[in-house]
């Protein structure tokens, strides 16, 4: 058994690892900013409230853990404050191991963060901890990078029990795909949101160093492979439900790389949906969330690596086709 501290624990994917580690009977302290009495309790799991504006209070809560897990959203922590913090507390608690909060995209983000800029922290916080590390090992560290959640490419269906359906470019429900023109052949990496949660308890048990690039690989597929996965389904008579009634082919609009790059659409894109981007900005963050996240497929970022899939082989990640079992499940 090891202790785990998780921070941002109200996220969906932070749920799904606190139930995770809780059914390997790990002690798992769990903090939010939120009074914490209505999430889930469950045994082994301890909740706390925390502003995580006090290193002294964060020293405290974190002295004894063998790990601090972080699922704080960075695009709603300015200057990356609370990061910084929570990283300065678990080297004065003593906290052996750390993971920052990653959980997207891979090792590419550094070559399109002009298009995605709100990512602009994910490399702060890595460039940080190199720092802390440059002349000696104070911290062992771990970036959890995943590409994107699988669960989201069922939109509305909720494949997971925590994390939201949340609409993208993969629209199931519209009987379409957006992919960047000339691309559309190009692999992305879809990983479980399940899996995540059973490679992250693997990590925490795990004996040996973990790497500070720590890729989970879920299924790399393209675009035009995933239509003809779920067109091969239905052509087989299975799954009528996953598309539109009536509906027997996907449709895959292009957009155009010229256009995006101008921050721009020419293509239409659901209303963002994730929760952590605030309500009264997803109408002016639209065209620049989209543009920049169609723009980063085409150059390869969400493309995870497979660190952690080679140091935990006998975790078996969910496939293509498992997924769309999974949603034909759910009908």
């Amino acid at each position: 058994m090891v202790k785990v501290v998780v921070t941002g624990a109200n996220s969906g994917l932070a749920l799904e690892v606190i139930d995770a580690l809780a059914e390997g009977k790990h002690e798992v302290l769990a903090l939010a900013r939120r009074d914490p009495s209505s999430f889930p309790q469950q045994p082994g799991v301890t909740w706390a409230q925390t502003s995580y504006k006090d290193k002294d209070e964060l020293v405290a809560l974190f002295r004894g853990a063998d790990a601090v897990l972080n699922f704080i959203v960075l695009n709603n922590d300015p200057g990356n404050e609370v990061a910084y913090r929570i990283i300065d507390a678990v080297v004065e608690a003593g906290v052996p191991r750390y993971a920052p909060s990653e959980w997207a995209m891979g090792t590419k983000l550094k070559d399109v963060i002009s298009t995605v800029p709100f990512y602009q922290g994910k490399l702060d916080v890595q460039n940080y901890l190199a720092d802390l590390n440059k002349d000696k090992k104070v911290l062992e560290y771990s970036l959890f990078q995943v590409g994107f959640f699988f669960e989201y490419a069922a939109y509305p269906r909720a494949l997971s029990k925590h994390v939201p359906p949340v609409a993208t470019n993969w629209q199931l429900n519209e009987a379409r795909l957006v992919s960047v023109k000339g691309y559309e052949h190009d692999k992305l990496t879809f990983t479980r949101v399940r899996d995540i949660a059973r490679i992250v308890r693997g990590a925490v048990e795990y004996k040996g160093a973990w790497p500070v690039v720590g890729g989970i690989r879920g299924a790399d597929i393209s675009a035009t492979e995933f239509k003809a996965a779920v067109e091969a389904k239905l052509a087989a008579g299975k799954g009528p439900g996953i598309l539109p009634p009536g509906t027997r082919t996907l449709r895959l609009d292009l957009a155009d790389k010229a256009v995006l790059a101008q921050g721009k659409l020419d293509v239409a894109m659901p209303k963002l949906m994730h929760p952590s981007i605030p309500d009264d900005l997803r109408d002016q963050w639209h065209a620049p969330v989209w543009s920049g996240s169609l723009l980063a497929t085409a150059h390869g970022a969400w493309n995870a690596s497979d660190e952690w899939n080679q140091l935990l082989p006998d975790i078996k990640m969910s496939t293509v086709d498992d997924f769309i079992e999974a949603i034909l499940e759910n009908e």
